[in-house]
């Protein structure tokens, strides 16, 4: 089949990488991918992000299932998280599969992801799409549920001013979602044109001034959290959205002496985010769609979302 592989140093297009048996016996499916689409995760990967990972790249994707023994999910549209623990470890036993050190996720860590024809994946992780989803629209679940996950971790008070870094497409999603709470959100980035995209939903500016409650940094890079403390106010909260290669140097005694609350904040809820989905409450550009073969052209486009149309 044809897949996007990363060999630990780059990424390369194959025409012939095997396709995948599921374990039915195991609860897995085999699912057919109809839309993948590209992360800022994927490129970090590219830079070193994940040093021990080989394998087909991908975490987001809509597929259909043509192999399980679960027989509600055949022939059903899904999408899928991205975390399978090993059920046994303290974190599994306590809600916290995410945090399974022995955990795989989808081409991230110990599983091939979807930048191909097929994947396998586990029926609990896989999630129904209503039909009244188009496919366009469901590929930006995962994400989505990532910025659901804000709200689970911090408290949102409709009185607090908040800050949202960045004027991406995560960064979209979020203010979003934290709209919803009827807060006021300030949006913080550096092109005017895409941050006319939250007009609706916040107040924006390239300047980053003032004072505010909470922080959400998801610009993706380093910089995003020295931001993020020049705006937090003593006794507020940094949320971290952003995950990239490289380290990052802190002063943890200002962390301390102001009482700042860091959060690191990841993967979040599926099926809150298929709802607001469904509901029509989250609005989002277009996703640009690609063949795998175009996987280096996808990976530098500077669209809103670059994808992959792999079957229809």
């Amino acid at each position: 089949m044809k897949a996007v592989y990363f060999d630990g140093k780059k990424a390369l297009f194959k025409a012939d990488y095997p396709k995948p048996a599921a374990l039915l016996e195991k609860g897995e499916s085999l699912i057919r991918i109809l839309v993948s689409a590209v992360c800022n995760t994927d490129k970090e990967i590219l830079k070193g992000y994940k040093p021990d990972f080989k394998g087909v790249m991908g975490h987001e994707f809509v597929g259909i299932v043509e192999e399980s023994d679960d027989k509600t999910l055949l022939g059903k549209r899904v999408v899928g998280e991205l975390n399978d623990g090993c059920g046994h470890c303290l974190y599994c036993q306590t809600g916290r599969e995410r945090h399974c050190p022995d955990r795989r996720c989808i081409g991230i860590a110990n599983a091939d992801g979807c930048f191909a024809q097929y994947m396998v994946w586990k029926n609990r992780l896989l999630h129904v799409i209503d039909d009244t989803i188009a496919t366009e629209k469901a590929i930006f679940t995962e994400p989505l549920a990532a910025a659901l996950e804000i709200p689970t971790q911090v408290h949102i008070k409709p009185d607090m001013p908040i800050a949202v870094i960045g004027d991406g497409r995560l960064s979209l999603m979020v203010t979003q979602v934290l709209a919803l709470s009827g807060a006021c959100i300030t949006v913080i980035g550096k092109h005017k044109q895409k941050l006319s995209l939250f007009e609706s939903y916040a107040n924006t500016t390239t300047q980053a001034e003032g004072s505010y409650e909470i922080v959400v940094d998801a610009t993706g890079s380093a910089s995003g959290f020295d931001t993020a403390k020049a705006l937090v106010r003593k006794g507020g909260t940094i949320v971290l959205k952003s995950t990239y290669a490289g380290q990052l140097s802190v002063n943890m005694s200002d962390m301390v002496v102001n009482e700042i609350t860091i959060t690191g904040s990841r993967c979040g809820p599926f099926p809150p985010a298929l709802n607001l989905l469904k509901r029509g409450l989250i609005s989002l550009p277009e996703i640009t769609l690609y063949p795998l073969e175009a996987f280096e052209e996808a990976f530098e486009a500077n669209v809103f979302k670059a994808g992959f149309l792999i079957s229809q």
